[in-house]
């Protein structure tokens, strides 16, 4: 005979601060058991897409700094991407070499606030100290390049707003050769600890069809064993020149998709940006980084789909022109949406303590969930 309970719903968010933002998670319990989470979106308001047709397509680039805030220069390179496919524009090859630098960069950093926030959410707090305190030395890179350490404005339509500083180079190199051994240091600190295993292993498994199904991309597809990288399957800008592995989760702590192996790939993937940018520092030209920059940005009536492989997944715009001054409708196609999207199926049958781990391994950034 089984004892009917009531089943009680209890929120969390949107001042929590393990829900990285402002969401407000429904949960729906039996007792401590999660019988199911309904995300509730829309405390930000950014009506990013909206404003967009308002705005010059040069006056967008700010706003996109905005959508994802810790993945600037990602949101930049994808609108660029976007508006030259439709222009028709062909950038100079530095331009190409120097926005992958910095958008590589740029995954290191956000990976970097991944990792220790998610420690922190677990419990750990030193890791949390030592991602930050390296994080700090790439935004250094940023602010010397482009006077900003958050909201950049520097992939432009054709070009860059800047040349990158003459010690660029140089300063580049010298914080990869003090990065690369830290990241091992991460490894000791949190990815093998004891607790922090049993606190993620076998948690919130994402099987690889289910991944698929709810259109998931990035790191938490490829923690599902999906080998899935828009810049080897689907190349744009130069990423075809590179030399570099794409990291799956292989179930070496629990099972394949678990948290565990979505925070890990996040790990393995820094090492990869690394080599990337070595690559990209050997390989750089000499060049004008302005010269393919168009007097005006009129872009022909047509519509274009671009996107590029952000540190959440899949940035995609989708921008329709009649032939004005301003986009007619510009569409995104945000990451961080999708993977919210999963979260119910993620939790169904853990303990409320266990949404946190989830949520956390899932890495959203409210300012492109509600945009």
């Amino acid at each position: 005979m089984s004892i009917k309970t009531e089943h009680m719903v209890l929120n969390m968010g949107p001042q929590h601060p393990s829900t990285h933002g402002v969401l407000r998670l429904e949960l729906e319990l039996n007792g401590e058991l999660i019988v199911n989470v309904k995300p509730h979106i829309g405390y930000l308001h950014r009506c990013f897409e909206k404003h967009a047709e308002a705005m010059t397509y040069p006056q967008i680039i700010p706003y996109t700094d905005r959508i994802d805030y810790l993945a600037s220069i990602s949101n930049n390179f994808g609108y660029a991407v976007t508006v030259e496919k439709l222009m028709g524009i062909q950038v100079p090859e530095r331009v190409e070499y120097i926005r992958v630098i910095f958008g590589e960069l740029q995954r290191i950093a956000s990976h970097l606030v991944a990792i220790g926030t998610y420690g922190l959410d677990i419990g750990a707090f030193t890791p949390f100290l030592y991602c930050f305190r390296d994080r700090e030395k790439i935004l250094s890179l940023f602010e010397m390049t482009c006077g900003a350490r958050l909201l950049y404005n520097y992939i432009w339509v054709g070009g860059l707003s800047h040349d990158i500083h003459p010690e660029f180079v140089r300063l580049t190199r010298e914080f990869l050769n003090y990065f690369r051994p830290q990241v091992e240091e991460v490894n000791q600190l949190l990815s093998y600890n004891k607790i922090f295993i049993e606190r993620t292993a076998n948690i919130g498994i994402l099987p690889a069809e289910t991944a698929i199904n709810f259109g998931m991309t990035g790191p938490n597809l490829r923690g599902s064993g999906v080998k899935f990288d828009l810049r080897r399957n689907d190349p744009y800008s130069i990423y075809d020149r590179f030399d570099f592995d794409i990291p799956v989760g292989d179930g070496r702590m629990g099972t394949v998709g678990d948290c565990w192996d979505r925070y890990f790939v996040r790990v393995l993937e820094i090492e990869q940006s690394i080599r990337i940018i070595e690559q990209a520092l050997d390989q750089i030209p000499e060049g004008d980084v302005s010269s393919a920059i168009p007097k005006r940005i009129k872009p022909p009536v047509g519509s274009v789909y671009g996107r590029v492989e952000n540190p959440r997944g899949e940035l995609g715009y989708f921008l329709i022109s009649d032939g004005g001054l301003n986009p007619f409708r510009l569409k995104v196609r945000g990451p961080s949406f999708v993977s919210l999207s999963v979260m119910g199926e993620l939790c169904k049958g853990h303990l409320i303590a266990d949404v946190i781990a989830i949520l956390g391994s899932i890495d959203i950034v409210l300012g492109e969930v509600d945009r």
